[in-house]
């Protein structure tokens, strides 16, 4: 397992997806919402490819790929899976930075402000956070941020990098903006700040 961490009381175990089971990672996305409908593939699309191309089914088609969910002894995977006490809870989406297209093309962030090579594959990144429902504000997100720099290590990575939101008291944030995670959560694992692409979106990387 890529680490074992205790958030208050609660025993969490983070493995990588090749060593869960794929019904276990579709107990944490659900069978509707927006993860369900996503399947962590919103940064993985294809250049030229329109979201409104492929339907749930063959997203969850393409996830199941990437991560060799119930494969342990496959080289590589895309995420991390987090169990509480034997129940699925989490998903974390960690893979090399060019592994994920729409990010090096559409996106402001993390490029805004930067030098970077956008197709250096021993900087890895953590693009998305999922918690069951039920089992938020149990630590899930601090556990993933954590494992996923001993994952990210163990593989050959050089840096990591996050690219959560700010988030203010009394300012609400919607959902589908939590997937990023929060800074603190970064903060906590150990990540610094390196820049501020926009108003409410930071980068932050750990150097090996």
């Amino acid at each position: 397992m890529a680490g074992t961490t205790r958030m208050a009381k609660d025993p969490i175990s983070v493995a990588p997806a090749n060593e869960a089971r794929w019904e276990d990672l579709q107990a944490v996305l659900g069978t509707r919402g927006d993860t369900f409908r996503c399947q962590c593939q919103r940064y993985k699309m294809r250049p030229g490819e329109a979201w409104a191309s492929f339907p749930a089914e063959e997203r969850a088609d393409r996830l199941r790929t990437q991560t060799g969910c119930g494969h342990p002894g496959k080289d590589t995977t895309s995420g991390l899976v987090a169990y509480l006490d034997g129940e699925p809870v989490g998903w974390c989406a960690v893979e090399a930075r060019s592994a994920y297209p729409r990010l090096l093309r559409k996106c402001r962030v993390p490029w805004d402000g930067r030098s970077e090579d956008k197709t250096d594959a021993s900087v890895w990144a953590v693009t998305c956070f999922v918690t069951r429902a039920g089992f938020r504000r149990r630590g899930v997100s601090r556990a993933f941020a954590s494992a996923a720099v001993d994952f990210a290590r163990e593989r050959g990575a050089r840096a990591l990098e996050g690219y959560p939101m700010l988030t203010e008291p009394g300012k609400e944030i919607t959902s589908g903006e939590l997937h990023v995670g929060s800074r603190s959560i970064f903060a906590a694992a150990g990540f610094t700040e390196v820049s501020r692409p926009t108003l409410r979106r930071v980068v932050m990387r750990i150097d090996f």
